[in-house]
């Protein structure tokens, strides 16, 4: 707010800019404060005439003047006086600024920034081996508007990690971080505003444009980035260009011939400009004077709203002209700020205060730095307060604010004193950065850029100078608002601009004709691919991909196994968790009970032993779900099976022995009983896993398993898993356990009980009938089911062996043991009460007569 004194003056000296007075406005851009900050602004425009001529490393002479420049200098000033007025951002300090003219030349626009890295009260550039401690005169820099300045600058700055927040340059090269380590920009990239464009291309479905830029940095750019883009998208570009910028000397008028003429004969209605509004000012002057056809023209954000283009006259000849506009918000005070900074220039007695207070302009270093600035009128910067970019140069101005703000660890009630923050500790606080201006959010990324939303501009003539009206916008997905469009047809009707149809995805090109445009659509097969819009034939998929039929790009080949996460190996996880709790919790009861008669009748500690081996039977499962290793493929038959050959040689010998009791003599059962539940049973255990472990070596040495990739079996997937080479082998590796299960069977099928004795017999039939029925299904599914799935099975099969013999064998015990302990008797189970010798005697006398 001003005070109603200045505000009188403020009346008293608009009165009076008419009057040709000179201002003291160029004085008003240089300010003192605790942190300085540069600014380069395009106040004026060299002679055309001095640059290519120059012989000596004087500087050129800016004579024309640029109120776009004057206003975006103002909007820097008029951003730090806010912030030195407000209390919560830099409480206790002052920020000032240091204002330069650019010239929009590089040559002049070295030379303040020679300036800014001064060292601080000095014009003098020191040369030291470490810079840590340097203190330069500036803190950071604002500016400049151009990319074609900002790559001098943003390199120069650089080597020095001085922050630099353009607003207005937008090149896509400025966002590398390796060779612009210190440059930030309150403008999108170029690229945004190309990819844009490449969208409003695709969505009018013009396919066969003219693509022109303008001789330089930026132009060049611009093309190649939007050449990129247009490839990408199935867009043709007929003809591309580059427009030379008016020097002197030049041949300007045959190159723009050649131009336009080649665009002409191409026969596209619809032309992107990526041009330099110099350029653009060249070109539509030929394109006017020649008559030549309209057609749309795509403008880029350098030229859309230039005066000196849209002021050309004619220009509502040319066609129709969008263009995509970076959206800000709008800066409601700045209009009468300018107001009132011109008429404080223009009173001599806030000169003469100004003159006193800001003294060492250095004007015998870098002259005069805006003359022209000091002999304006308000009319002369009226049609620019409103230009897009002056936001940009607010923005600018309050993200180094917020960074310093950051940097000095400022709150509510001020900021700690400490030693001055240097560029370089700014600068840590500027990547990344989220910051506030004008009622927006904004952050630099990684890159250094801001995310913006554009707007779709549409030149509409209702007087001499174009109006701009929005058509649509821009926000990382386009949309248009087409009823608004007016086209330069007749009948309003959209230009069409295609050779051929767009292909759809998944089409290559078969070319009709010279130009590639031109072509038939023709689709690609599954296991190829079309690789780029511009493919004249698919690209077949690696061995290690796959691809539907139509598609664009080949898919990696996912790795197939049977993985932990699945439902199978999830069910399967379950029933392994069952059978291990039962074989554990009928260990426990065994041991808890080793010396009952129950236990004893079950092979004592054979028993528990088979009940170890069937706990291992349980946790070999666990090697056959994951990613297959050759550890993995070479130890799962030997540690499911080995195991399993003990449990069983258990059981054979508890098997004879019921055989001998039940159908020998008594003599020779008791000889061979003894013999069973001695060492010799030991024996016959340690013979039997011998054998298996014999088995196993040879099916591991002489055809072992091995981990193959298969490429084709699966559609979209690789399926990794063990191969088994020999099946005949792999049934031997069974044989051992097989033999066991179906000697026990004979053993105990057709044994009766005694009445008052427990049938052991029964027990081991069903137990070993579980087994024959789990491995005789085993073999047909395992045969049929898909490879992927064969881990699976196993893992089922010899889960569901050890409940079958757990539930048919050991759970019965398990239960007499804990509900029915009174039947865990020596008459019960070992038929040792004293009616049994003499039952045994006339059993075997009933033997004998039926044998004779």
């Amino acid at each position: 707010m001003l005070c109603p004194a200045v505000l009188g003056v403020s009346l008293w000296a608009l009165l009076h800019l008419g009057t040709g007075a000179p201002l003291c406005l160029s004085q008003q851009l240089r300010m003192k404060g605790d942190y300085v900050l540069g600014g380069l602004f395009p106040l004026g425009e060299a002679e055309e005439a001095g640059l290519g001529s120059r012989t000596r490393p004087s500087s050129p002479v800016c004579t024309r003047f640029s109120s776009n420049g004057l206003l975006w200098a103002l909007a820097m000033k008029m951003a730090v006086e806010e912030i030195n007025n407000r209390s919560d951002l830099l409480p206790g300090l002052r920020l000032g600024h240091d204002l330069f003219d650019t010239c929009s030349e590089p040559v002049v626009a070295m030379k303040p920034s020679l300036m800014f890295l001064a060292k601080a009260d000095s014009r003098d550039i020191a040369a030291y081996c470490n810079y840590t401690q340097y203190q330069p005169r500036v803190l950071a820099v604002i500016g400049p508007h151009s990319s074609e300045l900002a790559v001098v600058t943003g390199k120069f700055f650089g080597f020095f990690l001085m922050p630099q927040v353009s607003y207005g340059a937008g090149m896509e090269l400025l966002s590398a971080r390796e060779t612009f380590p210190s440059f930030f920009r309150t403008v999108p990239s170029d690229r945004v505003q190309l990819v844009a464009a490449a969208e409003l291309l695709q969505e009018f479905g013009w396919n066969w444009v003219a693509a022109l830029g303008s001789d330089d940095e930026y132009g060049r750019q611009g093309l190649s980035t939007f050449s990129a883009l247009a490839a990408s998208r199935g867009i043709c570009i007929a003809h591309e260009g580059l427009v030379p910028l008016p020097r002197a000397n030049s041949p300007l008028l045959g190159k723009v011939q050649e131009v336009l003429h080649q665009v002409n004969q191409s026969s596209v209605q619809v032309v992107l400009l990526f041009a330099s509004a110099r350029a653009a000012h060249a070109l539509f002057s030929y394109s006017i004077s020649s008559k030549l056809s309209r057609k749309v023209w795509v403008a880029s954000e350098a030229w859309l709203t230039s005066d000196l283009v849209m002021g050309l006259p004619g220009m509502a000849q040319v066609g129709t002209v969008l263009g995509f506009l970076q959206r800000g918000a709008q800066l409601h005070k700045f209009s009468q700020y300018v107001k009132t900074r011109l008429a404080l220039a223009a009173d001599p007695a806030f000169c003469a205060a100004l003159g006193e207070r800001e003294q060492g302009l250095e004007e015998d270093v870098v002259g005069r730095r805006c003359p022209q600035c000091d002999c304006i009128t308000l009319q002369n910067v009226s049609a620019g307060l409103n230009h897009h970019q002056t936001f940009s140069v607010y923005a600018a101005v309050y993200s180094v604010a917020q960074a310093l703000h950051n940097a000095l660890r400022c709150s509510a009630s001020g900021c700690p004193v400490q030693d001055p923050v240097k560029p370089w500790q700014l600068l840590e606080n500027m990547y990344n950065l989220t910051f506030h201006a004008g009622g927006l959010t904004l952050r630099f990324n990684s890159n250094g850029n801001v995310d913006m939303e554009y707007d779709l501009k549409l030149w509409v003539w209702q007087g001499p100078v174009p109006e701009l009206h929005d058509v649509g916008r821009f926000n990382g997905s386009l949309w248009i608002d087409s009823p608004k469009i007016r086209w330069h047809t007749s009948n309003n009707q959209k230009p069409v601009s295609q050779c051929s149809r767009q292909c759809q995805e998944g089409q290559v090109r078969r070319v009709k004709g010279f130009h590639s445009c031109c072509y038939d659509c023709v689709d690609c097969k599954a296991g190829s691919y079309r690789k780029s819009p511009d493919d004249l034939a698919c690209t077949f998929c690696g061995r290690e991909e796959w691809s539907p039929e139509r598609s664009t790009r080949c898919f990696r080949r996912r790795l197939r196994f049977l993985a932990w996460g699945e439902p199978a190996v999830l069910l399967l996880l379950l029933l392994f968790g069952l059978a291990l709790g039962l074989v554990l919790a009928a260990l426990g009861l065994f041991i808890r009970h080793r010396d009952s008669p129950l236990v004893q009748a079950s092979g004592g500690p054979l028993a528990c032993f088979g009940l170890v081996c069937l706990g291992l039977v349980c946790i070999s499962v666990l090697l056959f779900p994951g990613q297959p290793s050759p550890a993995r493929c070479l130890a799962q038959q030997p540690s499911s099976h080995l195991p399993l050959t003990g449990c069983l040689s258990t059981f054979i010998l508890q098997a004879a022995e019921i055989f001998a009791e039940s159908e020998l003599p008594l003599s020779w059962a008791d000889r061979l009983s003894g013999c069973l539940r001695g060492p010799w049973a030991w024996l016959v255990v340690l013979l039997a896993m011998l054998v298996e472990a014999a088995l196993c070596a040879w099916y591991l040495v002489a055809f072992p398993p091995e981990v193959v990739t298969d490429w084709r079996m699966l559609p979209t997937e690789a399926l990794a898993h063990c191969r088994t080479r020999s099946w005949v082998s792999f049934g031997l590796v069974h044989a051992t356990n097989a033999t066991l299960a179906f000697l026990c069977f004979l053993g105990t099928f057709l044994v009766q009980s005694r009445p008052g004795r427990y049938n052991r017999a029964r027990g081991l039939t069903f137990a070993m009938l579980a087994y024959f029925i789990t491995w005789v299904s085993f073999v047909p599914l395992l045969a049929n089911v898909q490879v992927v799935l064969r881990p699976a099975v196993q893992m089922g099969a010899l889960l569901l062996c050890v409940l079958g013999i757990l539930a048919a064998f050991h759970l019965p015990r398990c239960y007499l043991l804990v509900r029915q302990p009174e039947l865990n008797t020596p008459e019960f189970f070992l038929g040792r009460g004293p009616g049994d010798a003499r039952d045994r005697n006339d059993g075997d006398t009933g033997n004998q007569g039926k044998h004779e």
